[in-house]
């Protein structure tokens, strides 16, 4: 079945389906990893997107089971790829990916020139668009393969077939994905909080390693009038605004005062720095895969990191020094405080999927507690 990649640009990209045949809109943004479909599928950082990936060959080792992924179930509203693999070849497989899409309910399409889409997003930037099927034809002109062309926008403005262009960053994103109950995991002398805004499952897995007592709270928790006993707090990856976790940012600011030990990640970043009287902002297009060059401040030396976010650290806190600095555009990746125990970084050191070069950023935090 043919289905349609509609920008609110209004260009348009046609496709064929994989996945669940139903429309669905979001924030359209690209991924640059050549593996880990499924653990970016899951990851609640996701949330509200459609995810375009760049590397030609998806889906050719299926599907792994579910201890295996980020989150319960597949948080992207919508998954577009160059070229999808129906016959899977991996011995974790449990069923491929198409499968996988169409159970969870979510649309997905085969367009063949995501190069050209790709550079769409990176010189006008990230933007809203819609996956369509039904009652829209096709080009008129359509490519040898059926598929992939993109079509000369209309000459007024609107919408193509129908539907609107939904924001989900006017949304509290972090609301929708993070834990509803508190959660335990792992045992150890050092005890820790886990603030929940979309959560990766290997930060927990990563900090069981390494013999650590973890309670996952809500977003919203207040953890310090439900007399919990921690040493530390973690602050977790999580989609959308930053500006929008106003409870997380209230948490955070009485953990400084208490002068415990924090350790933000990724929307965590950018939760400490607004917290500590910084500013956040919203990038270009953003920065997701597993191939970004993150520098360690003051020395030459850099490390390959995961990342996956559209806002970032504007303004420094005072108090605060730059950490990490992102090795192409300079932004920063990290804040880490000049005496305090306070630290956090805009990439994932829990590496899943990617390389495991900051796995370290777990052990120099619990070495504050």
């Amino acid at each position: 079945m043919i289905g349609r990649l509609i920008l609110k640009d209004n260009s348009e990209f046609t496709g064929t389906s994989f996945g669940a045949r139903r429309s669905a809109s979001g924030e359209v943004v690209f991924a640059t990893g050549m593996v880990g479909y499924p653990e970016s599928l899951t990851d609640p950082s996701y949330q509200g997107q459609i995810l375009v990936l760049t590397y030609p060959l998806v889906g050719n080792y299926g599907v792994p089971e579910k201890r295996f992924w980020e989150s319960d179930s597949i948080k992207v509203s919508g998954l577009i790829v160059s070229d999808y693999i129906d016959t899977p070849s991996h011995y974790s497989s449990k069923r491929t990916l198409g499968q996988w899409l169409a159970a969870e309910n979510i649309p997905a399409l085969e367009i063949k020139d995501t190069r050209a889409l790709t550079q769409k997003l990176r010189e006008q930037g990230v933007m809203l668009g819609r996956i369509e099927f039904g009652n829209s034809s096709p080009s008129p002109n359509p490519s040898p393969q059926g598929r992939g062309k993109q079509i000369i926008p209309p000459p007024r403005g609107g919408r193509l077939g129908g539907g609107d262009f939904e924001d989900p960053n006017e949304r509290n994103l972090v609301a929708e994905v993070s834990t509803r109950l508190i959660r335990r995991a792992g045992e150890g002398r050092k005890k820790v909080v886990l603030i929940d805004c979309g959560v990766k499952q290997n930060i927990i897995r990563e900090l069981v390693r390494r013999k650590v007592q973890i309670t996952v709270v809500p977003w919203d928790y207040d953890v310090f009038t439900k007399k919990i006993k921690f040493d530390g707090i973690v602050i977790s990856n999580g989609p959308g605004d930053p500006k929008m976790v106003r409870d997380t940012i209230a948490t955070v600011k009485i953990a400084f005062v208490k002068k415990i030990p924090i350790l933000g990640i990724c929307l965590g970043n950018q939760i400490l720095t607004l917290a500590a009287g910084g500013d956040t902002y919203k990038l270009k297009f953003g920065h997701r895969g597993q191939n970004h060059g993150a520098i360690l401040v003051g020395t030459k030396r850099a490390f390959l990191t995961t990342q996956n976010h559209g806002f970032a650290v504007r303004k420094i806190p005072r108090g605060f020094r730059a950490w990490f600095v992102n090795a192409n555009d300079r932004t920063n990746e990290g804040i880490i405080h000049k005496s305090l125990p306070f630290m956090s970084v805009q990439f994932h050191p829990e590496s899943h999927p990617g390389p495991l070069d900051t796995g370290w950023i777990f052990d120099e935090f619990l070495k504050k507690i």
